[in-house]
């Protein structure tokens, strides 16, 4: 039989252990929490300053090129620093949207009311997962900022009033 005091002296050795392996363990994950600030700081800075680029570069077309596109002509995405989605105007058409973006447009389109990113998923076909949910709400999103779509409510989906098919029915 082990006596009181070696007991003791066992438990407070593994206890020593424990704090031990648990102290690595804690400046092991504040080592990879400073990288991953760090990473974050320099995406952060880099999708500014892209931003920031693109703004100058779309201002200083604008400048150049104060007429407006005709309703019928088409620009496709060229070359590196071309905006995908570009802020709706008028005389822009649909086309200049990359594919992805240009079936949502139509599938809002077509709809008779509002849509959810979760509808038009299986629609472009894709999987319904919550990725690709999540994928194309962002996508949704991003018309919405560039103003070819409205979200009335929210996760609600419509053309916007001033874009795209403003005209039809279901744009209100």
């Amino acid at each position: 039989m082990v006596s009181l005091p070696e007991e003791l002296q066992a438990r407070e050795t593994a206890a020593r252990q424990k704090v031990e392996k648990l102290q690595a363990e804690a400046a092991e994950l504040a080592i990879r929490l400073e990288g991953a600030r760090e990473d974050l700081s320099r995406l952060e800075i880099t999708r500014e300053t892209v931003a920031k680029v693109l703004a100058e570069l779309s201002a200083a077309k604008t400048a150049a090129e104060p007429d407006a596109p005709e309703a019928n002509e088409t620009s496709a995405p060229h070359g590196a620093g071309v905006m995908m989605v570009p802020p709706w105007r008028d005389g822009l058409v649909v086309a200049v949207l990359p594919d992805v973006y240009r079936d949502i447009v139509e599938i809002i389109a077509d709809a008779p009311g509002p849509v959810q990113a979760k509808q038009i998923v299986p629609r472009i076909g894709l999987p319904t997962t919550t990725g690709k949910i999540e994928g194309t709400r962002g996508k949704l999103k991003r018309l919405v900022e560039r103003g070819w779509l409205d979200e009335d409510a929210p996760g609600q989906f419509t053309l916007a009033r001033q874009g795209p098919g403003r005209d039809r029915i279901n744009s209100r």
